[in-house]
Formats: structure tokens, C-alpha cells, sequence
């Protein structure tokens, strides 16, 4: 399998989403920085929803989101922000072009 795309939202506890996307775009910039198979990680403000986050996050393979998901800004986002979280899903994709192969 080739990169991995991953959507991923975040529910916020009422009038927590400021606090939320403050940890979430400290997060982005560490994971941009620090895990090479992040290729691309975009967090995202719904403009008729202020209870979510959404992140559009691409990665080299699926080991590379796994280490992400296992690693350290991964740990203190969930530290910073982890009680203030009602809800969180993701969805992974194949992106359009590793699917035309």
C-alpha cells in the first residue's frame, strides 16, 4: 500500500474549540517538524459547526500514521487538550492517484 490520507475529527466540549485548535495547530507544525512520514497535516474550522476540528492529515505509508498516532505530539495533544475532547473519528483513504495504479 501506498501513502495514506486520513480525515479526522475532533468534537469539542461546549466552549472548548478555541483551546482545541490552539493545541491542534502546535500539534501540526510538530508533526510536520518532527515525524518525516508526514507529509502534509492541515487542521480545518468548520464555518456552521463550532463544536468541531477537522484535520486533513497524508502520510508516507500506513506505518508512518502509526507512528504518529504512537508518538510524542501525539501524547501531548491528548495531554493538553484530551479532557476537553467529546468526540473524535477518522476516516483513512487511499488518495485518489495510489488508487489509479
Amino acid at each position: 500500500m501506498g501513502k495514506l490520507a486520513v480525515i479526522g475529527t475532533i468534537v469539542a466540549q461546549p466552549g472548548t474549540r478555541d483551546e482545541i485548535l490552539r493545541a491542534a495547530l502546535g500539534h501540526r507544525e510538530r508533526c510536520l517538524r518532527d515525524e518525516p512520514g508526514t507529509l502534509a497535516f492541515e487542521v480545518l474550522v468548520p464555518v456552521d459547526d463550532a463544536t468541531k476540528v477537522l484535520f486533513y492529515e497524508l502520510y508516507t505509508d500506513p506505518a508512518s500514521f502509526d507512528a504518529h498516532m504512537k508518538g510524542q505530539s501525539m501524547a501531548q495533544l491528548q495531554s493538553e487538550v484530551g479532557s476537553k475532547i467529546a468526540g473524535l473519528s477518522a476516516t483513512e483513504c487511499t488518495p485518489g492517484t495510489d488508487a489509479r495504479e
